[in-house]
């Protein structure tokens, strides 16, 4: 480049070699998307440059990733690509029909006496079938599709094929087919695959550890995980599960309960021994669930101000389905594992809601989420359909909320205080303390993600990394400001005689008592000690809270603004790994919001939760391509006595106090 001057001069300059007013190399647009979206490893970037790429299927093998010559080979009519596209059921029911044929062999029967004109006959089919033309030597290579060697050949593997798709198929995994890329299974299908792999395996004399294996699983199929988990114990191995489930509970042979509160209350074995000795535990919780008579559930639904209608809502495996949800009510939707609730819950309907508000409606990625493949999701991952009335058929609604189980972040610098933003109000107090106004600090100087106040050997991590030759690096605690992430200057400022470091040491309890008097950083605090999160602290990192907690600190972080009354919040399994305790305490939350004027849409299993809803969905009537339509709707007593519905039995037993 060569600043000031017109191309006629530009080219004099470059012929005498002059030295250039500036000089780079620039990187085509194209270049740069198709560089990019190869070799990064952010998932947010890859999700910015991929809106510049396109995907078709392959013209030449269309979509099956195989050449002709491989697709060549069928089985039962099916090339392999067709095959590993069946669902389980499907490849099962096959099996079965190989292992039952009967077909004779053109050859005729073994030791069946023939004459000459019979063996030339047969002689001449194995011919033309493409054997050999001679007795003697016989061509086991090529012999027609229904000969007795193929035959035994497809039995014996559609039977070892068939003893390894029968536990998966017993624990409602039928609709998953073969070619089912992993990333796309939920957490609970992926840990029922690994539990059917080790029942087919056969072992004996192992210890399996199980967290929540229930989770995700519809009532229908508690019966066939028990089961399988019978089926492990009695082939000589050790189950020990982590387990909410009160029916799963009540199938062990020995309980073993923890509590009796969360964080520091709790860490302590109230018992263990033989589960009807809970009974005489004072101080456990589980027991008022495990041995307290059910009672019926008598709860008068809300009427709806409103309704938001969709239409032609097609998604993984719903196709065009027409569905409408209650304005101000708490709505649940059910159905067996695969029947499509996440798919309409969880991504259709926030999708098309965004999409009526006028935003946009490619959900955002967090940085990580590798598992992500922006090129090979087909229509069959892009989502279809429109809200009826477009805007104003949304009633009022102006956001949308997911509350998930996902993390609330990814690095320690991410804690419970700045997730709920009470620590902007802490900063701030801080900086309006005399000694650090005559200090001139702002409130930026108490956040360790900025280099002014944080310490500058961990760059406010508060641990540093080890790299040990030949083995895994070690972290251990900063050896210049020991864990409290700030500089010697910086805590030295002090509100109450304590720095800004023992504040995010406290508990959320402790630190109720300790900011009283502070309304804005009060009413954070109470919220979280509302839903159960008292024991945390408050500089707790994000990596180390589990599903159930990150859950809950996002909705008490909604709790604080819930009266806007404007909202949709949307949950996918919110009581999935969590005690029956906390089950209910999330759930008198979520009708708070519900009371505030907002709408609350959630896929749950829990018939007890359902039964408190105000309207139900039932989704089915099976799992994949036999799921995807809406079975029954309406209040849960409704949806109880419809007769079509796998949940209506489930549903009425706990509305009418049996469970």
């Amino acid at each position: 480049m060569y600043a000031g001057l017109t191309p006629a001069q530009t080219k004099r300059a470059i012929k005498k070699d002059l030295e250039p007013s500036y000089q780079g190399t620039f990187v085509g647009a194209r270049r740069y998307v198709l560089d990019t979206f190869a070799s990064t490893k952010s998932a947010i970037v890859k999700r910015r440059v991929s809106q510049f790429v396109t995907s078709a299927v392959c013209p030449t093998c269309h979509g099956k990733q195989l050449k002709v010559e491989s697709l060549s080979v069928t089985f039962e009519g099916f090339d392999i690509a067709e095959f590993a596209a069946l669902p389980l059921d499907q490849v099962a029911d096959i099996a079965r029909r190989v292992i039952a044929d009967d077909r004779v062999p053109v050859e005729g029967t073994a030791g069946e006496a023939l004459d000459d004109a019979s063996r030339a006959r047969a002689r001449k089919a194995r011919v033309d079938a493409g054997g050999a033309s001679h007795d003697a030597a016989p061509d086991v290579r090529r012999t027609s599709n229904i000969s007795a060697e193929k035959q035994a050949a497809a039995g014996r593997l559609c039977a070892e094929l068939l003893e390894r798709l029968q536990p998966m198929i017993d624990l409602g995994l039928g609709y998953l087919s073969l070619g089912r890329t992993t990333p796309t299974l939920s957490g609970g299908e992926l840990q029922r695959l690994r539990l059917a792999t080790q029942l087919s395996s056969k072992l004996f004399g192992v210890v399996y550890v199980l967290d929540e294996p229930s989770a995700g699983l519809h009532p229908r199929d508690l019966e066939a995980l028990l089961g399988i988990l019978r089926g492990l114990k009695q082939r000589g191995n050790s189950v020990f599960v982590v387990e909410h489930s009160i029916p799963v509970v009540k199938e062990a042979d020995w309980l073993v309960d923890i509590g009796p509160g969360a964080g520091e209350q709790g860490g302590r074995v109230l018992f263990s021994g033989e589960p009807s000795g809970l009974a005489d535990v004072k101080e456990s919780v589980t027991r008022r669930y495990l041995f307290a008579p059910p009672t019926p559930v008598s709860r008068r639904p809300r009427e709806p101000h409103g309704w938001l209608r969709f239409a032609d809502v097609s998604r993984n495996n719903l196709h065009e389905v027409k569905v409408q949800f209650p304005l101000g009510c708490l709505t649940a939707v059910t159905g067996i594992s695969g029947s499509g609730k996440s798919s309409l819950v969880s991504q259709a309907v926030p999708t098309l809601v965004e999409a009526a508000l006028g935003r946009s409606t490619t959900a955002e990625l967090e940085d990580g989420d590798d598992d992500v493949d922006l090129l090979l999701t087909g229509d069959q991952g892009s989502v279809h359909g429109h809200v009826e009335g477009g805007r104003e058929g949304l009633g009022g609604l102006r956001r949308v909320v997911a509350i998930d189980q996902k993390p609330i972040g990814r690095t320690p610098r991410s804690n419970v205080a700045t997730y709920t933003g009470l620590f902007d109000h802490v900063r701030k107090l801080y900086a309006a303390t005399p000694q650090a106004r005559r200090r001139h600090y702002k409130a930026g100087r108490f956040s360790f993600n900025v280099a002014a106040g944080r310490c500058p050997t961990c760059e406010g991590e508060g641990s540093v990394m080890v790299e040990l030759l030949f083995l895994p690096s070690i972290y251990s605690p900063c050896p210049t400001c020991h864990g409290t992430r700030f500089k010697e200057s910086t805590l030295e400022i002090t509100w109450h005689d304590r720095n800004i470091a023992d504040v995010l040491a406290m508990s959320v309890d402790e630190a109720h008592e300790f900011f009283a008097d502070e309304t804005e950083i009060e009413r954070s605090l109470h919220v979280l000690r509302d839903v159960g999160l008292g024991y945390l602290r408050l500089g707790q990192p994000a990596p180390e809270l589990s599903g159930g907690e990150a859950q809950r600190v996002k909705l008490a972080s909604e709790l604080q603004r819930a009266h806007r009354g404007d909202a949709l919040y949307v949950l996918d399994e919110p009581t999935a790994g969590l005690h029956s305790a906390d089950s209910d305490r999330l759930m008198a939350h979520l009708q708070g919001l519900v009371d505030a004027g907002n709408t609350v849409v959630m896929v749950e299993l829990d018939m007890r939760m359902v039964a408190q809803a105000d309207h139900v969905i039932d989704l089915g009537p099976g799992a994949g391509d036999d799921g995807g339509r809406i079975v029954a709707t309406g209040t849960p007593g409704e949806v109880a006595a419809d007769i079509d519905s796998l949940t209506a039995a489930y549903l009425r037993d706990v509305l009418a106090g049996r469970s």
